[in-house]
C-alpha cells in the first residue's frame, strides 16, 4: 500500500449540534459524555469517523446512535482543527447543526446517554471547544435565516403566527413588535391561512398557518424585513 511520507496521523471527528423548539425558546440537545477525558460532563453529540465512511455518514449515524434520530434537517458547520483541543490524542473535528420539531422528535429520543435541551441562552459548561461549535451554528443559521426558510425546519407542519414570532425573537434574541410583526408577515402572501385554530393560549384562540413554499422560493427575501440589523450578520 502507498503512503505519504513524513505526514502526521490524525484522529477525524464529528460533533452535532441539534437546535430545536418548543414553542416558546430555541434549545440545544445536549447529553453527558459517557467516557473520559471529562467523563459525564454535558457534551455536544460527537463521535468518531469509521475508516469506511464519509465524514457526513458518521455524522447520521452517531446522530442514531446516541439519540435515536434520522431524518432531520442536517447540515455542516465548520471543521475545528486546534492542536490542543483534544487532550487525549490530537483530533480534528467536523460539526454539523441539525434542527427539529421538538414535539415531532421527542418521544424517539433516546434516554441512554442522558440527553437533556437546554435553552441557547442558558447552556451549561461544556467539554472542549463545544461552546464555540454552538455559538458559531447559532450566528450561521440567524445569517441563513434572513436569505432562506430554514427556521420553519423547527415548527410543525402548522403554527400560528405567535409561535413564528417567539420563534424569532428566541433566535436573535430581540422583541418585535407584534402587530407590526403580523400586518408584516401576512402582507407577504407566503403563509396559507387554515381553518383551524389554536385554542391552548387563550379563548378566541389564534389560527393555525403553513408555509407556502414555491412562493417563498420564489421570493426568498420576504422575511428579511423581520430579521434586526440584518446586514450585520456576519459569520
Amino acid at each position: 500500500m502507498i503512503k505519504y511520507t513524513g505526514q502526521s496521523r490524525f484522529i477525524q471527528a464529528v460533533d452535532c449540534i441539534i437546535l430545536g423548539f418548543d414553542g416558546g425558546q430555541v434549545k440545544i440537545l445536549l447529553i453527558q459524555r459517557g467516557f473520559e477525558p471529562q467523563k459525564g460532563k454535558w457534551s455536544l453529540m460527537g463521535g468518531f469517523v469509521n475508516g469506511d465512511e464519509s465524514v457526513d455518514q458518521a455524522s447520521s449515524r452517531i446522530l442514531k446512535e446516541l439519540t435515536g434520530l434520522e431524518g432531520m434537517y442536517l447540515e455542516q458547520l465548520h471543521t475545528f482543527g486546534g492542536i490542543n483541543r483534544d487532550p487525549v490524542e490530537r483530533t480534528i473535528s467536523t460539526a454539523y447543526f441539525a434542527l427539529i420539531d421538538i414535539s415531532k422528535y421527542e418521544k424517539q429520543i433516546s434516554d441512554n446517554y442522558h440527553p437533556e435541551w437546554f435553552p441557547v441562552t442558558q447552556l451549561p459548561d461544556l467539554i472542549f471547544d463545544h461552546q464555540e461549535m454552538a455559538e458559531l451554528a447559532l450566528r450561521r443559521i440567524r445569517y441563513k435565516a434572513a436569505i432562506h426558510p430554514i427556521l420553519f425546519e423547527l415548527l410543525p407542519g402548522r403554527f400560528t403566527i405567535p409561535q413564528l414570532q417567539n420563534l424569532y425573537e428566541s433566535v436573535y434574541n430581540t422583541t418585535i413588535d407584534k402587530r407590526n410583526f403580523s400586518k408584516r408577515l401576512l402582507a407577504t402572501g407566503l403563509l396559507i391561512k387554515q381553518k383551524e385554530k389554536d385554542k391552548a393560549g387563550s379563548k378566541r384562540g389564534a389560527y393555525y398557518y403553513q408555509l407556502d413554499s414555491e412562493k417563498y422560493y420564489a421570493n426568498f427575501q420576504a422575511f428579511l424585513n423581520f430579521i434586526p440589523n440584518p446586514t450585520n450578520l456576519i459569520f
